[in-house]
């Protein structure tokens, strides 16, 4: 009798199912979609590669980060610095001037006007912030629920901090009316057609990262881990080093999307940044999938798309019909969406047929995950 080849299969379909998706983002969207569209699927983008890091450290590692809302806003804010510096010239920001007109250029400032120090601090700041943060609280074995409100914790305070601070950062108002990005001026379409195709790239790189990740000897580890973790423990692995590295990279992934959505939105402040941005990503993870390739960036981008066109013209309902969707799915897909061909292909097989250990290995996979 010849072996199944399904699990062999498997992440080659996975490849090439990420290989549809980048033909779909890079070049079909910016050929059938309108400008104002276009930057709204960027938007989705951005979002989605938060997702795609929450999808590694909650799906795959069984931690809740709450509190993605920080490192999106390392990057975000640390990317809006630069491009309010780059509008302002030799000038000191406007936002700034209509405050105190006479105070200088508050230091922290001052190293953004660099393109290289910028890109520097999205990639770095999350990666210190995360392993600090992470190495202090999985060391002291923190986790579930603990973990989850800690998380969300730092980002309303981070959130409460930006919105106080109204002439170092703007405030509740934010920082806006950007005009150049990195020398390119953003009222032109074209540039901001690149904007798109940039971070639709790098959500694509993402998925791919995060595919070796999920099929290397780090990725078993990981899941091991999220199941049991006083066994992989006494295995002689570290715990706490494999969930470390798995919160930084989701980190860092955070504060790419935040980085991108600053150019493609025109505007942060820190309501993209508290607890309900925050919930409103892990909607989006939860909704497609926590522990799938796709279900976490399908599921941002899903939602994204619902709170531009149900957001705009029912405001107040959204978040009723978020939460709405959310307790739903967690009740009766608590694997997401993803898991819905899975469910349909057991309840048509017939009762008396027993399973394949093919598809047996894969639904208990689907179960565990």
């Amino acid at each position: 009798m010849t072996k199944p080849r399904t699990t062999g299969l498997k992440p080659w379909i996975s490849l090439s199912g990420i290989g549809v998706f980048a033909v779909l983002l890079l070049a079909v969207a910016p050929l059938v979609l309108t400008d104002h569209w276009l930057n709204n699927l960027g938007k989705y983008c951005c979002w989605a590669i938060a997702a795609v890091g929450i999808g590694l450290a909650w799906g795959r590692g069984g931690m809740l980060v709450m509190g993605q809302g920080v490192f999106f806003a390392l990057g975000a804010y640390s990317m809006a610095m630069h491009l309010t510096l780059e509008t302002a010239g030799d000038r000191i920001p406007g936002f700034m001037v209509l405050y105190d007109p006479l105070a200088p250029l508050p230091m922290f400032w001052e190293p953004f006007r660099s393109a290289g120090f910028t890109l520097l601090a999205i990639v770095l700041l999350p990666v210190v912030v995360a392993g600090a943060l992470g190495y202090a609280l999985f060391k002291r074995r923190v986790k579930g629920a603990y973990f989850a409100i800690l998380t969300q914790a730092l980002a309303v305070a981070l959130a409460v901090l930006i919105s106080s601070t109204i002439r170092e950062t703007g405030g509740d108002t934010g920082l806006s009316d950007f005009k150049y990005f990195f020398g390119f001026v953003l009222n032109d379409p074209a540039n901001r057609q690149m904007v798109y195709l940039i971070a639709a790239a790098l959500l694509i790189v993402c998925l791919l990262a995060v595919w070796q990740f999920y099929r290397s000897r780090f990725g078993e580890l990981l899941v091991a881990t999220r199941d049991a973790e006083e066994r992989v423990r006494f295995l002689g692995y570290d715990p706490a080093n494999i969930k470390l590295v798995a919160f930084i990279v989701s980190a860092l992934m955070a504060s790419i999307g935040g980085a991108l959505f600053v150019p493609i939105v025109g505007i942060i402040t820190p309501a993209e940044i508290g607890a309900a941005a925050s919930i409103f990503m892990i909607a989006g993870v939860a909704l497609g999938g926590r522990a799938s390739l796709f279900g976490p960036a399908l599921g941002a981008m899903a939602v994204g798309w619902g709170q531009s066109s149900l957001g705009s013209t029912w405001p107040d309902g959204w978040t009723y019909v978020l939460g709405l969707l959310f307790i739903v799915v967690i009740l009766f897909l608590p694997n997401g969406l993803s898991s819905l061909p899975a469910r349909l292909a057991a309840a048509r097989r017939k009762p008396d047929v027993p399973p394949t250990p093919a598809i047996a290995a894969a639904e208990l996979e689907e179960a565990r995950s």
